[in-house]
């Protein structure tokens, strides 16, 4: 009796153990279906994004340079190729092959600095001891050490920023194409696709120092791995963007704070509209992703039904915060895999006026840490956060939250419902699709 039971219930394991897999190799299928480049056999350089996929697709649909003459197809392997091709004359569609991995600051910071810069010198006269912390360095002159870091940092900016034309493709060739240290800007324009980038995050040679930052003073850096500012159908599909060689784990202290040296990875601010981040890969940052950069009225007025963000099948791995922050916008998550490390802080920002909807994500969180942690409210704005999983259980996010944090609760209902999707996993199945699809060099 017991044995024939025993054997029913392996017999039994067995084949659920088989539906499994067979749903899982389906799921596998069907998403390579949909992913974004296997609608055609062309070259992927002159791949469109799909219909429905994500708020870029709304209305004009994003197409980058998929129509660009054969003269206006770039092959580039350095930074001064990878400028010269943004800036070719005219408006025609480009598309622009990187070959390689481009280091926007191969000479070094050194590169940068102004006669008489001298960070010791820096040190020495804004230390706390010495300068105090009621004043911040706005009213330097030219000639004292921050006027001398301003005009440093003047020379890095004007070398490391690439500004991105409208009605453009920017994909890597093969599977180790990258920038190193650069700061794309894709700015007041309409139609950019980036794809197939490996992007290691700039690092800003010249922090400002203030004193007035907090209760201890802070170290603030400038420049993202990309900047979506004012522009609309923005396509950034299969890159990965992490800190490489300069982990801030690495970073040295001064005045007893972390010389911060990064700023974020990917930033849609002022107004931008459409954009759709999918099969991307963030890791090892802090301050990751940030939508809509101020609380302002005078940001409001510019950001107000603007901000739409699509983003689906990304790995979040290793980040500290800001996966994404929103302000304002109606961001649809979903089919998206969050690991976190033990640095984690919080996935969701909850900010002025944003309209999240969170669903059919799996989040993978260290033994000890709360699944209340996911979500981290600055303001008082409603979310839709549903079918979510963490470390393997479905898990309501809004309840998890307002359980650990009576006093700031948040409400429940993000007012719409996004409607341009591709195929929806269960979150249960998206780390074993995600993991293995999603990054640069994984384009097919």
């Amino acid at each position: 009796m017991s044995t024939s039971r025993w054997h029913g219930h392996a017999i039994k394991r067995t084949a659920a153990l088989v539906g499994c897999t067979a749903l899982v190799l389906s799921l596998t299928a069907a998403t390579a279906q949909a992913r974004p480049g296997h609608h055609h056999p062309r070259d992927t350089a002159r791949q469109t994004l799909p219909a429905n996929d994500g708020w870029a697709s709304h209305g004009t649909g994003t197409t980058g340079g998929a129509a660009a003459a054969e003269d206006r197809v770039f092959t580039v392997s350095t930074w001064a190729e990878f400028k010269a091709a943004l800036a070719a004359e005219g408006t025609a569609p480009r598309i622009i092959k990187v070959k390689g991995t481009i280091d926007a600051v191969s000479e070094g910071c050194g590169t940068f600095a102004v006669p008489g810069y001298d960070f010791d010198a820096y040190l020495e006269r804004y230390s706390p001891e010495n300068w105090g912390r009621e004043t911040d360095l706005s009213d330097e002159p030219d000639d004292s050490p921050e006027g001398l870091r301003r005009a440093s940092a003047a020379r890095q900016d004007g070398a490391i920023k690439a500004n991105v034309p409208a009605d453009t493709t920017i994909i890597g060739v093969g599977r180790n194409a990258g920038l190193k240290g650069a700061s794309l800007q894709i700015k007041g324009v309409d139609n950019v696709i980036v794809r197939n980038l490996t992007f290691e995050s700039p690092v800003d040679c010249f922090p400002q120092w203030d004193p007035t930052d907090g209760d201890k003073g802070n170290w603030n850096s400038e420049y993202d791995s990309a900047v979506v500012y004012g522009s609309t159908h923005v396509w950034l599909d299969h890159n990965t963007f992490t800190d490489g060689e300069h982990p801030d784990s690495a970073a040295p202290t001064h005045f007893g704070m972390l010389y911060q040296q990064h700023d974020g990875q990917l930033d849609i601010v002022k107004g931008a509209d459409y954009v759709t981040a999918s099969w991307n890969v963030f890791t090892e940052h802090d301050k990751t992703i940030l939508i809509g950069n101020s609380d302002s009225e005078s940001t409001a007025a510019v950001d107000r039904g603007h901000l739409k963000t699509t983003f689906h099948h990304n790995r979040f791995e290793d980040l500290v915060e800001r996966a994404p922050r929103v302000r304002f916008g109606q961001v649809d998550v979903y089919n998206n895999h969050f690991v976190a490390g033990e640095d984690y802080s919080y996935s969701f920002g909850i900010g002025k006026e944003s309209q999240l909807v969170a669903e059919h994500n799996a989040f993978t969180l260290p033994d000890g840490v709360s699944p209340a942690k996911v979500l981290k409210r600055w303001n008082d704005s409603p979310l839709t956060a549903a079918h979510n999983r963490v470390n393997g259980r479905s898990a309501d996010l809004i309840a998890a939250h307002n359980a650990e944090n009576p006093d700031t609760p948040l409400r429940s209902g993000a007012g719409w419902t996004p409607t341009l999707r591709t195929k929806v996993l269960p979150a249960w199945a998206v780390p074993f699709i995600v993991d293995h699809g999603a990054g640069a060099g994984r384009l097919r």
